[in-house]
């Protein structure tokens, strides 16, 4: 047995790594305490930058690290000459690309690198460019990289054209690059502004059937990635966002004004401002949303003084002539007790709408067209229904899963064209290739669930528009969220009953007609939502899993709930629930359990 080698075992071998492990623990938690002790005492010198070193070389996502070597290097640009200086900066940018070679996803190295250059007087930007082309070689979907060459981009001013051509080398190399398509989006409205168009606005109709047929070529070479299918819906969302007013309510008995807008707004930010006017004299109200949040929304109310009416009166009737004023941002005059006007002039678009009403005896309301049918590019819906229409030739939906060019990608882009071209013509078709959808891609059947009751939801907004009712019936439609609240400011009726929906949003508290909500027979455990509604009168929400008394609290906020329908909630099993319950909710005559 003498004169041979031995073979360790598995065993040997585990316990010598352990070993290792230990041994290298125990310095890099030495080095690491002699940085901090280094720190704290405010020796910050280059023998903390040699520490550094050595827990960076092998760790580069120690952050707090970083944060040192830039407060050293900060320390010793007062001390170093300019030479001292600049081979100091020389060796730091060594050492960050040696760091990248560990890890080329590192958020703390790419970030201290940003930093170093921006201190340099005069950076070599066509370095760093090269950098990033290396780096992009051996992974052109590194985003981290994506994002630094945006920077050094930005700061070399390189021309868009030049870094448009860069993402079509990669993309042809390979399709599935999101940081590349997405960069793509960025440099074409640059490339080709529009008159009276934003940074995300439209693009030349020649330009989108250039890009369009580039992302087809990428859906034909790998219809299963998802990246190209992304870049496709953002060219086809090219038309410009409309900024509407909504709606205007006003409402004497709760002597509230109301304004619901096409997007959020934050009211008391230099951008947005909203004036309540009274015979062109600014009144000082103080605006909020229903919620009392007052975070960027939709809706916005304020209350007013019944006070005004009659002297608004006198002063119409003594014959004086209303006068108008220009405002920036959103204003409320009142020009007298049967006329109000309403204009809106946004900064961003500066446009600007005015609507003319009659206040009747209790309340006054307008609404504009609805926003909910987001508009497409011309060229985006040229040759859509020629493509929709061959879709629809399909005997079976369910064929579809055979077809393999058709992916979940697809199948949702199809679902997006049918919307945007009529969502109430295909809202049959819809509903068929969500259910296809949810076969194809299981995993993501929790969102497609919440994209179904969005586009229902909307739907059913817009029947109900065209019908000019205030009535919205929502029951049996197997939603599992709620939006576009705020387009039911109006509402005076909501059935949502079966459902699958699980909680009442905050943003139930936009509407502010609401008299009568069904919801029973959901899962809902939280009333959080049911809060400030002026006229609810009556609640319903049976067969729902509110659990405690304490959820139904929010309830105290509505004044005129007179009915409150608790029966086949776990709630109603406790012991003197009624009496708890008379106690917590006063106000309510009635409440079934």
């Amino acid at each position: 047995m003498h004169g041979r080698l031995k073979v360790k075992t598995s065993e040997e071998q585990a316990e010598a790594k352990r070993l290792e492990r230990e041994q290298k623990l125990k310095l890099y938690q030495s080095a690491t305490q002699a940085v901090f002790q280094k720190r704290q005492a405010g020796e910050l010198d280059e023998s903390v930058l040699e520490l550094t070193s050595q827990i960076l070389g092998a760790n580069p996502d120690f952050a707090t690290l970083w944060n040192c070597r830039r407060e050293v290097l900060q320390q010793l640009e007062t001390q170093k000459s300019p030479e001292e200086l600049a081979a100091l900066v020389k060796a730091e940018l060594g050492f960050l690309e040696s760091c990248l070679r560990v890890n080329p996803k590192s958020y703390g190295t790419w970030h201290h690198r940003c930093w170093l250059l921006g201190r340099l007087p005069e950076p070599n930007w066509a370095r760093e460019l090269e950098l990033c082309a290396r780096f992009l070689e051996v992974d052109e979907r590194n985003f981290h990289c994506w994002d630094y060459r945006r920077f050094v981009a930005t700061q070399a001013a390189v021309p868009p054209a030049e870094e448009l051509a860069f993402t079509d080398s990669l993309i042809t190399r390979n399709f599935s690059n999101y940081s590349s398509w997405h960069y793509r989006s960025c440099l074409l409205p640059q490339l080709h502004p529009q008159p009276d168009s934003g940074p995300q606005g439209r693009l030349p109709e020649d330009v989108l059937l250039k890009e369009l047929e580039l992302v087809q070529n990428a859906f034909f070479t790998d219809p299963n990635d998802q990246s190209a299918w992304f870049y496709h819906r953002w060219l086809l969302g090219r038309a410009d966002p409309q900024d509407a007013l909504r709606c205007l309510h006003v409402s004497r008995d709760e002597a509230c004004l109301t304004v619901s807008f096409s997007r959020p707004l934050l009211v008391g930010s230099r951008t947005e401002i909203l004036l309540l006017m009274v015979d062109d004299s600014p009144l000082i109200v103080e605006w909020r949303t229903p919620d009392g949040r007052n975070r960027p929304s939709h809706v916005w109310g304020a209350p007013f003084n019944h006070l005004l009416f009659p002297q608004a009166a006198r002063r119409a009737g003594a014959g004086t002539p209303p006068r108008t004023s220009s405002y920036s941002g959103v204003s409320c005059q009142w020009r007298s007790p049967q006329c109000c006007s309403l204009s809106w002039n946004p900064v961003r678009s500066c446009r600007s709408w005015s609507l003319r009403i009659n206040v009747r005896p209790h309340s006054v309301r307008v609404c504009s067209h609805s926003p909910l049918r987001e508009p497409l590019s011309s060229v985006a819906l040229r040759g859509q229904q020629e493509g929709l229409r061959r879709v629809e030739a399909e005997e079976d939906p369910g064929e579809i899963l055979l077809f393999p060019a058709l992916s979940s990608g697809c199948l949702l882009t199809i679902i997006l064209l049918m919307r945007a071209l009529d969502p109430l013509l295909y809202e049959k078709e819809t509903l068929q290739y969500f259910q296809t959808l949810k076969a194809v891609d299981p995993m993501r059947a929790a969102y497609l669930d919440d994209l179904r009751s969005k586009f229902l939801l909307e739907n059913s907004v817009l029947k109900m528009e065209y019908a000019e009712v205030r009535v919205l019936h929502l029951a049996h439609k197997d939603l599992t969220v709620l939006c576009h609240l705020e387009q039911l400011l109006l509402v005076t009726h909501l059935d949502l009953s079966h459902n699958r929906l699980r909680t009442l949003p905050p943003a139930l508290a936009a509407l502010r007609c609401l008299e009568v909500l069904q919801a029973s027979d959901n899962a809902i455990e939280s009333l959080d939502g049911v809060t400030n509604l002026p006229r609810l009168q009556e609640l319903l929400l049976c067969n729902n899993r509110l659990q405690q008394p304490a959820a139904l609290q929010p309830l105290a906020s509505c004044p005129r709930l007179v009915l409150l329908n608790l029966q086949g909630n776990p709630l109603c099993q406790a012991m003197g629930i009624l009496e708890h319950l008379a106690e917590l909710l006063p106000s309510v005559g009635s409440i079934l359990t």
